[in-house]
This record gives C-alpha cells, structure tokens and sequence, in this order.
C-alpha cells in the first residue's frame, strides 16, 4: 500500500479531529532515479494541463450549444485524443507510486514468497505487454508524421497523442524494471 496520506491520529476514546480526517496531498512517489522523476513529473504536468483543457472545451461547448444555440464542432474529437494523453501522461506517476487496482485476496494464502514470485510477474507481464504497446505506438508516431495523419473535423494532427502514449507506455516499462529490481534486492520479504 503507498504512503500518499496521513493517517488521521486518533486520540484514545473520541472521534479524530475533523482536519485531520482530510488525506494529506499525495508526495510526489518517485523512483529513486532523479531523470526518471524530472520526465514523470513533466508527464502528469501534461496530464493535469489535458484534463484543464477537456473540462474548459467541453464547458465552452455546453455553453455555446444551449446559451448560443451554435454548437461547438470538434469537441468529440478534442476530449478523446486529449483523454489518451491525459491517461498515457499520469500512468507512469500512478505506476512510481504503485497505485494500480491490486486485488489481494490470496495474500495470506500465498505466503511470502508467493507474494514476492506474484508482484514479479505481475510487474514482467505488465512491462511486456506495455513493451509491445509502446513499440506498436512509435511505429504509428512516424506513420501518422510522414502521411500528415490529422483528424476529420479539426484537421488536429495525431502524431503527438501517439508519441504521448509511447512515452507513457515506454516510462512504465522503465519504472515496472526498476521496480522489479528494487523487489529482488530486498527479496521475498
């Protein structure tokens, strides 16, 4: 489980204090590698900068459809290009800091080692498949650059979303191998 709150201090017979019941913001989890840090912390800079920009164009198009009754064209094709960037963005964050969805029915059951055999092969299969992603998507990066791929209604091109996604996908095979490092060095604890 990360640390990325306070555990709100309860005092011996009553209830916390209502401060302490909100979670501290979550740190920064970082992966031990100081450039690894400074290009995830860029990444879910852009992320942040993608989810503001989706939240402003479909607000500008609720409001210009039935303040103005003239649509905004294009919003369909802005707020799904920009989700992939936003997603591909922070997913190296939410991976330094290991908060993926974990289901830990079998923990006790498994025993030590078995936890330590799972979380490796959980991080190796995670890290091939987004290997293949990442490898796939640069492939598209310089298809949709040489044919000028952009979108119908914008003409918005589509090369960056796909560098976005390979540079997410490919900054989480980096951090799923470290991890895995970090996990054999300290064994099956």
């Amino acid at each position: 489980m990360p640390q990325t709150s306070l555990q709100p201090d309860i005092a011996p017979g009553g209830p916390p204090h209502a401060a302490q019941d909100i979670p501290a913001p979550p740190h920064f989890p970082g992966t031990g590698w100081r450039w690894l840090d400074r290009i995830v912390a860029a990444l879910v800079l852009l992320g942040g900068v993608c989810l503001l920009a989706i939240v402003v164009i479909v607000t500008l198009g609720v409001v210009m459809r039935y303040a103005f009754g003239t649509p905004l064209l294009g919003v369909n094709e802005f707020v799904q290009l920009t989700a992939v960037a936003l997603v591909m963005a922070a997913l190296p964050y939410c991976t330094a800091g290991n908060d993926h969805v974990a289901v830990d029915v079998f923990e006790n059951t498994l025993g030590r080692w078995g936890r330590f055999t799972g979380d490796i092969l959980s991080r190796l299969l995670a890290g091939i498949v987004l290997s293949i992603l990442t490898q796939r998507a640069w492939v598209k990066v310089l298809d949709a650059w040489e044919w000028g791929d952009a979108t119908n209604m914008l003409r918005m091109p589509i090369w960056p979303f796909y560098l976005i996604l390979a540079a997410g996908a490919g900054l989480c095979v980096v951090i799923f191998a470290a991890q895995i490092l970090g996990i054999l060095r300290r064994g099956g604890r």
